[in-house]
């Protein structure tokens, strides 16, 4: 395209799009990467967007971010291959194909048919594929879509079986009993980083019961709740032992509670007797409720180094069932086990006043039923907060559940490690917001309760209960026999058809019926994306670890974690050396922008009108991209007449110069071949990678 050419443009649209067709009829893109074999390689992994939903003006952002520096690197002689990807498992794509055939639970699921559920999956993981594609385009972002990892075949999903199989060798997974978050909408429980990214603050209930000591009638003990629905479990009160309890008359009662919290009464109050917590411990009281039959010891007072005096009585309400401290004290105590809640967050048919209806929904009738028994000392409500499900938005409830964990408390340390030594822009990212969250890492609940994902690749044995990982296609082949088809699907439910024979025992071994965290999957793409270690051996090599990746604040305890995690394990060290985080997009008055509330920027408009520079640019300078941007239309026209205006006539002032005297570029610029490749520090650069 000659000076000529552009300056005819009338508009900064029109000039982009002939710079984009100038692209693709010159292979621009390809070019680049192809045409600067030798150069040192600067690499880049692009964290894989889900296409089952449109794009919105925070990708354009995070997309600019990617962009901007893989040119600028690509500029200065590196050669950056960039490798699209899609995120194409889990409950976003599950839950967008509930809401299309209107199911509404598991059951539902299972009704319609696990393999024309799953089928469904499959085909509506890129419904916005080209929308997607066009933002790409439109926005100049150079990725190569042509050869893209996705997470849903079975290349991708045989490497991360493959990790899968590393960790099960090194004795890193496991099935344990453990207090888990759990969504009854989705029915299943949610990883530690999954429930970092749904917290919000909710209005629960504040509940003061009275609790009747067995040996004195006219006593109680006071203690506080914000989940009434718990109340049918409850075993056991817990005291700190080495706190002050008092036992006081107030508005003609008896109540026993902690010195420190007498705050909370409504009248005025006589001290009777004082104690230590130490001093409660083994008095027994009159249940609430005993819908469910106990078979050990049960209401009486524990002591329990959880208790606190920040808020409630100083006396808290046991249901090992429900609360990972309330777990603990049951196992150290042998507290009865009372679960009447099922997998959709119903209460069961032992609990015969509300039986079936949903634990939540039942709260206000718990609560009119103990103020009519007159157990009820006061109720309010309380906003605190508490977790939602990233995906569908539900209540997470903490049950006691069975589950495979991979055993990333073990490489604390070595995690903490790698992450101080990844450069952090803003720094307080990795310093604080990961940082502290990898000082209370927990081991990873690495299982779903689901249907379309990569497969748990653990079959367990009928007679002996033995348990084998199967880490590959050949692997399962020669295990399955028969039961493999020829061409193999490794989804479910095709995959459960496969049975193996225990080595054991000689039984039948049927996979675990588990899928895997969506996020294990985005995590493993260093490796996944080339199919490591079955094939690509050389190329992975070339392009581990990452010296950049970028992505929204919101993937810190997602995908950033998850990318950590797996490659702290299986290579010891972080898949990536920098990351740039871009905060949210919010409206102009500092909203969030939402389709129901009406205020999401249409970000092919605003292209359309003002062209992609005028938006990229504004989103580059209107403030950094760590902090969060607070869109105005009218700041993405004044770049686009101010910046960009004020550059093209500049240039059409240097181009109608140049055509005069005929200047030819290319007599004052050396081919690519022989240009030196410059380092950020100005000098001709090294090699670093092979």
């Amino acid at each position: 395209m000659s000076f000529r050419e552009l300056q005819k443009s009338q508009s900064l649209p029109d000039i982009e799009q002939e710079v984009l067709e100038f692209w693709d009829s010159d292979d621009t893109f390809r070019r680049s990467t192809e045409e600067r074999p030798d150069a040192p390689r600067f690499v880049f992994f692009e964290g894989p967007p889900t296409a089952n939903g449109h794009p919105g003006t925070h990708h354009v952002l995070a997309r600019t971010v990617k962009d901007t520096i893989c040119r600028y690197k690509t500029m200065r002689g590196f050669l950056v291959e960039r490798k699209a990807g899609w995120d194409t498992h889990g409950l976003p794509v599950e839950i967008g194909v509930e809401k299309q055939l209107n199911l509404e639970s598991k059951e539902d699921i299972e009704k319609y048919g696990v393999a024309e559920f799953t089928e469904k999956c499959l085909h509506s993981v890129f419904t916005y594929k080209d929308e997607w594609e066009q933002l790409t385009r439109r926005m100049g972002y150079w990725v190569d879509l042509s050869d893209p990892y996705v997470t849903c075949t079975n290349d991708y999903v045989e490497s991360v079986w493959h990790i899968l199989k590393l960790m099960w060798d090194r004795d890193l997974i496991y099935k344990g009993h453990k207090i888990l978050p759990y969504c009854p909408r989705c029915g299943t429980p949610l990883s530690s980083h999954e429930v970092a990214q749904g917290y919000r603050d909710a209005v629960d209930p504040s509940v003061f019961i009275r609790m009747k000591l067995t040996d004195a009638p006219d006593t109680s003990f006071l203690v506080w709740t914000t989940t009434p629905w718990t109340l049918i479990s409850n075993v056991a009160l817990a005291v700190a032992p080495t706190e002050s309890y008092v036992k006081v008359k107030s508005g003609g009662e008896n109540l026993i509670l902690a010195e420190a919290l007498l705050s909370v009464l409504d009248e005025e109050y006589e001290v009777l007797e004082s104690y230590m917590g130490l001093d409660l411990i083994g008095k027994e009281y009159e249940p609430l409720y005993t819908f469910v039959p106990v078979d050990k010891k049960a209401w009486y007072v524990i002591g329990g180094d959880f208790v606190t005096l920040e808020d409630g009585t100083g006396i808290v309400h046991t249901a090992p069932a429900f609360g990972e401290d309330d777990y603990r004290a049951g196992i150290e105590h042998d507290l009865p086990f009372v679960q009447p809640v099922d997998d959709t967050g119903s209460f069961t048919a032992e609990v015969k006043p509300w039986a079936g209806m949903f634990i939540k929904d039942a709260d206000p009738l718990i609560m009119e039923d103990l103020d009519e028994r007159g157990l009820l000392y006061k109720s309010a409500t309380v906003t605190h907060t508490y977790p939602f499900c990233w995906r569908c938005d539900s209540p997470l409830v903490y049950y006691a559940r069975h589950s495979w964990y991979v055993r990333t408390t073990q490489f604390k340390s070595e995690m903490l490690a790698n992450n101080a030594r990844i450069k952090w822009h803003p720094k307080e990212i990795g310093a604080n917001r990961l940082g502290d969250w990898l000082e209370n890492n927990v081991d990873w609940a690495v299982s779903r309760d689901r249907y379309w994902g990569t497969p748990l690749n653990i079959w367990v044995c009928e007679e002996c209960e033995h348990q084998d990982c199967i880490g590959s296609i050949a692997e399962l082949r020669e295990r399955g026999g028969d039961t493999v088809p020829s061409e193999v699907d490794l989804h479910k439910p095709a995959v459960d058809d496969v049975k193996l024979t225990c080595g054991e025992c000689g039984g039948v071994m049927t996979r675990t019926p588990e899928v895997v965290d969506c996020w294990f999957d985005t995590g493993s793409m260093p490796y996944a994306q080339w199919h490591w270690p079955f094939e690509n051996v050389e190329q992975f090599e070339r392009s581990f670890p990452a010296d950049f990746i970028a992505e929204g604040v919101d993937q810190t305890r997602g995908w950033f974690y998850s990318l950590l995690a797996i490659s702290t394990i299986v290579s010891g060290t972080s898949s990536f050396r920098r990351c740039v985080v871009n905060d949210m997009v919010l409206d102009e008055h500092g909203k969030k922008m939402s389709k129901s509330v009406g205020n999401v920027v249409d970000s092919f408009g605003i292209m359309a009108e003002q062209g992609a520079d005028a938006l990229r640019w504004y989103l580059m300078s209107t403030s950094p991209p760590w902090v969060p941007t607070r869109f105005d239309v009218g700041g993405v026209k004044e770049v686009a007449s101010k910046v960009l205006d004020t550059l093209r006539n500049t240039y059409g002032f240097f181009a109608l110069y140049a055509n005069i005297d005929g200047y030819d570029p290319d007599e004052h610029f050396a081919p690519l071949k022989d240009r030196p490749t410059i380092d950020e520090g100005g000098q001709e650069a090294a090699a670093v990678r092979p």
